[in-house]
């Protein structure tokens, strides 16, 4: 069952539950209150026509002795209301017990109003003996009337004296049962609320724990076997959150497999390039060279041929382990010597480096490519002029690195790719692959982006921008080479 389900059913239930109980109190109270406003009209009834008659009486009397406006009006309007009563009587005959003596009453003051009004018309007639005679008759009449009334009024006293202690019993049976009524409406609103609210509270406290226990790496699920989940929203979610997780942990140890066996293949490839020479021969047989060179005077030659020992040394070194600024400014002087070798006086390399700044740690092959490439795509075709500028500068923010050329420059297009790492780039116009690979392993070195800055323009040149972040803390970090453009 869903939460909005459990909310439409059971509260609206509850709701109506309590309604009727509710009208189901006020029906009995009020049908209590009906016998008992009956029994009290009728002792009203009763108690006040025998008064009005006394009064009725007494208003005659004062019209008798002096028969003015003002005694003819009071006794007029004593005779109306005790008319009025009168009328009311007979409705009282259906819903009591003592009808005859209703009756009789009835017949009492029908009685003395006729006596009443016979009085009245003798004095209308001036004859004082007649209306003396009928005064007096209704005077015992009203004797009657008020000892009828008090027999009425203890009739029904009688009569309503077990009935009032049913009542009073009805009264406190109604206050037990409205008592029973609250405590067991508070009991099953605690219960329902209770219910409910655990049904939304526990699976969210469950969904929030595991939040917790992924945001620290715990991907596991906590889930017991054959655990079921509620069948609502929350149950839902929370088997959907699960299932995330498994998938999100498949996803990264399918990941973890994967940069395993790049790394592997990577190593594999390294080790397979360097397998195709061997270096022990290599190097000792450039030594041999070398020593045969300056036997035989050929100074430059052995230079050239030491140089290109050590170039190919430093290229088939530990490539995992960083070096600092100062070894790779020398691999770049070995490069060079080769270079101007070919170029003879047609390149020029130029150096401005702060001496503080060579022990900052760097991956290994970083510069040498760069400026392998300002001679491959930029200043390769020049004949004469050809520049490299080589600047390392300690700055505030960190050690900055830029290499530039006065070449034929680069257009936006393929500025931008090299800057997003595109491999795709033209062979003839990009540093291709090489520039990549060191871009992406200083990414990965200093653990940052926006380290490079490339600036070029047709015709005027390229320069290269390396910002080594300040006070880098370095550890040994695997960044891989591939083969340069």
């Amino acid at each position: 069952m869903t939460i909005r389900t459990k909310l439409l059913v059971f509260i609206p239930l509850l709701v109506l539950l309590v309604n009727l109980i509710t009208f189901f109190l006020f029906q009995s109270g009020k049908m209590v209150q009906q016998g008992y406003n009956q029994m009290m009209d009728r002792l009203l009834l009763y108690n006040q026509s025998a008064q009005t008659a006394e009064n009725s009486l007494g208003a005659l009397h004062s019209y008798l002795l002096n028969p003015t406006d003002t005694n003819h009006k009071l006794y007029t309007q004593n005779r109306n209301h005790l008319m009025e009563l009168r009328a009311q009587l007979p409705a009282q005959q259906a819903t009591s017990a003592r009808s005859s003596a209703i009756t009789s009453y009835t017949h009492l003051l029908d009685t003395f109003l006729e006596q009443q009004q016979a009085a009245f018309a003798a004095v209308s007639a001036e004859s004082s003996m007649a209306s003396l005679a009928q005064y007096e008759k209704a005077e015992k009449t009203v004797s009657f009337i008020r000892e009828d009334g008090q027999q009425l009024v203890d009739m029904e006293l009688i009569i309503y004296q077990p009935i009032y202690g049913k009542i009073q019993t009805e009264n406190k049976r109604m206050y037990l049962l409205g008592a029973a009524v609250f405590i067991t409406n508070t009991m099953l609103s605690i219960l329902l609320a209770i219910w409910i609210s655990r049904s939304i509270t526990a699976p969210v406290s469950r969904l929030v724990s595991r939040a917790k226990q992924i945001s620290k790496g715990q991907l596991q699920q906590s889930t017991r076997p054959g655990q079921q989940h509620p069948n609502d929203e929350l149950g839902l979610l929370t088997g959907a959150f699960e299932q995330m997780s498994s998938d999100l942990l498949i996803l990264i140890e399918k990941d973890k497999e994967s940069l395993e066996k790049d790394r592997l293949v990577k190593e594999l490839e390294l080790q397979a390039l360097q397998s195709q020479i061997n270096p022990h021969f290599l190097f000792n047989t450039l030594n041999v060279l070398s020593k045969l060179a300056l036997l035989e005077g050929a100074e430059k030659t052995s230079d050239l041929i030491v140089s290109m020992s050590n170039l190919l040394r430093y290229n088939l070194r530990n490539l995992d382990q960083p070096v600092t600024l100062r070894d790779e400014v020398a691999h770049v002087k070995e490069y060079f010597i080769l270079q101007q070798a070919r170029f003879r006086d047609r390149i020029q390399l130029v150096m401005d480096i702060d001496p503080s700044a060579l022990q900052q740690p760097i991956p290994a092959l970083t510069l040498q490519p760069i400026v392998e490439n300002a001679f491959l795509h930029g200043i390769e075709h020049m004949e004469s002029g050809a520049g490299i500028r080589l600047e390392i500068a300690r700055r505030p923010d960190g050690v900055h690195i830029s290499v530039a050329d006065n070449g034929s420059g680069m257009t936006e297009e393929v500025r931008q790719s090299l800057m997003r790492l595109e491999s795709d780039a033209s062979s003839k116009q990009s540093t291709g692959l090489g520039t990549k690979n060191v871009f992406k392993r200083l990414q990965l070195f200093y653990g940052a982006n926006e380290l490079i800055e490339i600036e070029s323009k047709l015709g005027q040149g390229t320069k290269v921008t390396i910002r080594i972040p300040k006070e880098k803390e370095v550890e040994p970090i695997h960044v891989q080479t591939i083969d340069r453009g």
